[in-house]
C-alpha cells in the first residue's frame, strides 16, 4: 500500500474503532439539534471543527504544543458534558437564538482538544522524515475527516429515521441523548488521576 493511503486509511480506522467513541459522542452531541434542512450550518460546524483538529494535530507534531495526557484525557470527557449540556439549554425558548459564532468557537476549541487526544495516535504510526511529517499529517487528518463525514451522515439519517418513523419529537431525541451523553462522561472525569 502506498505511504499516502496508509496515513489515510490509519486516520480513518483511529476515528471509527470503538475504543475511540468519545468522538462519536461528541459529533452525536454536535449534531442531534440539526436536521437535513439545515445541512449549511452542519457543514460549517464540520468544517470548524476540522481545523481546530488539524491545528492541534500540526501543533502537536511540531512539538509547539506539548500537555500532558492525563490533561487531555479529563479534557476530552468535559468537551462531551459542555456539548451536552448546550444542547439542554438552547431548548429553552429564552435561548433559541443562540448565535452561531457561540456553537462555531465551543467547536473551534473542542476540535483542538480532540486533535490533541489523537496526537499521540499520529506520532505512533509516523515513520517518515521531518521533511514528510506535514505531508503524512494531512494524509492522516484527510482519513479522519473522511470518518467524520461518514459519522456525521448516518447520525442526520438515523435521527431523520427517528423523527419520521418512531415519530418521536426532536426535543425528547435531543433531551435523551444528551442525557446518555453526560452519563458516559461524567464517570471518566470523576475517575481521572488529575484530581489526584
Amino acid at each position: 500500500m502506498p505511504a499516502s493511503w496508509m496515513f489515510t486509511e490509519s486516520g480513518f480506522n483511529h476515528v471509527l474503532n470503538f475504543e475511540n467513541y468519545h468522538l462519536m459522542l461528541f459529533l452525536i452531541a454536535l449534531i442531534i439539534p440539526y436536521s437535513f434542512k439545515e445541512w449549511k450550518k452542519v457543514a460549517l460546524l464540520i468544517a470548524i471543527f476540522t481545523v481546530g483538529h488539524l491545528l492541534a494535530l500540526l501543533l502537536s507534531a511540531y512539538g509547539v504544543v506539548i500537555i500532558k495526557r492525563t490533561l487531555i484525557d479529563f479534557l476530552v470527557p468535559i468537551t462531551l458534558i459542555i456539548a451536552a449540556l448546550l444542547n439542554l439549554v438552547m431548548m429553552r425558548k429564552s435561548v433559541k437564538g443562540l448565535h452561531i459564532n457561540v456553537i462555531g468557537f465551543l467547536t473551534l476549541f473542542f476540535g483542538i482538544i480532540h486533535g490533541l487526544a489523537f496526537s499521540d495516535y499520529y506520532e505512533s504510526v509516523l515513520t517518515g522524515k521531518q521533511a514528510d511529517k506535514i505531508i503524512s499529517l494531512l494524509q492522516f487528518a484527510l482519513g479522519i475527516e473522511a470518518a467524520l463525514i461518514l459519522i456525521v451522515l448516518l447520525i442526520l439519517i438515523i435521527t431523520y429515521g427517528i423523527y419520521t418513523f418512531v415519530r418521536s419529537s426532536r426535543r425528547d431525541v435531543i433531551l435523551v441523548l444528551s442525557a446518555f451523553i453526560i452519563g458516559m462522561a461524567l464517570p471518566e472525569v470523576m475517575v481521572n488521576p488529575i484530581w489526584k
